[in-house]
């Protein structure tokens, strides 16, 4: 796995009101929360989103989770409450990215990433 990964959350982009918030996961250090590291909305959303994608970093466009994540302060952790949905999406771009913790068994043998 990845030891450092960002996610950002934004709304719809072509809109005046687009909000993206960028989160940092260290996965080195898994007792640590991803951390809140860019907010903005506007043309500063678009910015973050396109730096985003431009390092292939996965973006994820859910409205109502960017509402509640652009209420953080940069630097502060997400909270307890939130936990499960980050981590969701975490492991979700991780398998996205044909990574994999090497204790992982694919139990079901759904995801085939040889190509």
């Amino acid at each position: 796995m990845t030891s450092n990964k960002t996610t950002s959350n934004k709304t719809t982009s072509n809109t005046p009101s687009a909000k993206a918030v960028a989160l940092k996961y260290n996965a080195m250090s898994p007792k640590q929360a991803p951390k809140v590291v860019a907010t903005g909305t506007g043309t500063l959303a678009e910015e973050i989103i396109a730096l985003a994608q431009q390092h292939g970093i996965f973006v994820h466009q859910d409205e109502h989770l960017s509402e509640i994540l652009s209420q953080l302060d940069l630097g502060q952790e997400i909270p307890d409450t939130m936990y499960q949905v980050i981590a969701e999406l975490i492991a979700f771009s991780f398998v996205m990215q044909g990574k994999f913790p090497d204790t992982w068994n694919n139990v079901h043998q759904r995801i085939d990433f040889t190509e």
